[in-house]
């Protein structure tokens, strides 16, 4: 074997002891909390907080998820979490294609200012848009849940960088064969950024699922409570029952996490593909 691929091999030795250091460092927060909901609290710190469960209690889940009436705000959060990320979806990719493809008078000027809203901060929204949805009667309501969240710069900008790596000849190629903005964005330009609709797919879902400020802000009846709200509530209860509340959060984090590990190589290549064009 000669020396250089003895190097290499080492290289790739060295690699993988350093990601599973940081995969060590990414899920040992889940394993302690993992430990702490199947532990009986009182019990837990007065082993002095061990990294194993104390006092095992295997119904802690049934309990979180009976108890704080987790089967509808899953739902309810669910449905959200699917309106704005398909919508996310539709609105970025058609905003994407106009700004790519399109000629209209002050397209870089407009592109611009819509890239502009990604440094505004939901804090300076946030009370217009309660506004409006109070006035509109959306409080408690899916529309109020989604409205302000069916499209977004971010996903514009990521499609955008996705479809200006479509070579010029291909377009011109689509045109000749009949095609028109439709037939090109069907058959042609989403079939090459699939790995980008996949990436920002989860991204969507990742950032509507996880809302809590606004769901918080509009929602004011306990049966319109999305999972975010209700894990405030779980966490809020006694020390005697917090593991309560842990094992909720186990459970709410489940979806994101089974939709990570089945779409994560389409999400490294998305975001890969979007960052190649400038």
């Amino acid at each position: 074997m000669g020396t250089d691929a003895v190097e290499a091999r080492w290289k790739r030795v060295a690699w993988y002891l350093v990601l599973s250091a940081l995969s060590v460092v990414v899920l040992f927060p889940v394993y302690m909390t993992l430990v702490q909901a199947l532990s009986t609290p009182a019990s837990y710190v007065r082993e002095g907080q061990p990294a194993y469960p104390v006092d095992v209690q295997l119904d802690v889940f049934s309990r979180a998820f009976d108890e704080g009436d987790l089967g509808r705000k899953l739902w309810i959060s669910a449905i959200v979490t699917v309106v704005i990320a398909a919508a996310q979806l539709v609105t970025s990719i058609l905003a994407a294609y106009a700004f790519t493809f399109l000629r209209f008078p002050f397209r870089r000027t407009l592109f611009a200012v819509f890239m502009a809203t990604l440094m505004l901060p939901i804090e300076v929204t946030l009370i217009p848009n309660v506004v409006t949805i109070r006035d509109w009667g959306w409080l408690n309501s899916f529309e109020g849940l989604t409205a302000p969240f069916l499209a977004t710069a971010f996903g514009t900008f990521l499609f955008r960088q996705g479809f200006l790596g479509i070579p010029a000849d291909l377009r011109d190629a689509a045109e000749l064969d009949g095609f028109g903005h439709l037939g090109f964005l069907r058959r042609v330009a989403l079939p090459v950024t699939r790995p980008i609709v996949a990436s920002f797919g989860v991204i969507a879902f990742l950032g509507a699922w996880n809302q809590y400020t606004w769901p918080r802000a509009i929602v004011t009846e306990e049966r319109w409570e999305t999972v975010q709200i209700g894990l405030r509530s779980l966490s809020a209860r006694t020390v005697d029952e917090s593991n309560i509340g842990l094992a909720a959060a186990l459970i709410a984090a489940l979806p994101v996490l089974a939709l990570l590990i089945l779409l994560q190589r389409h999400l490294v290549r998305g975001l890969t593909a979007g960052a190649v064009k400038g």
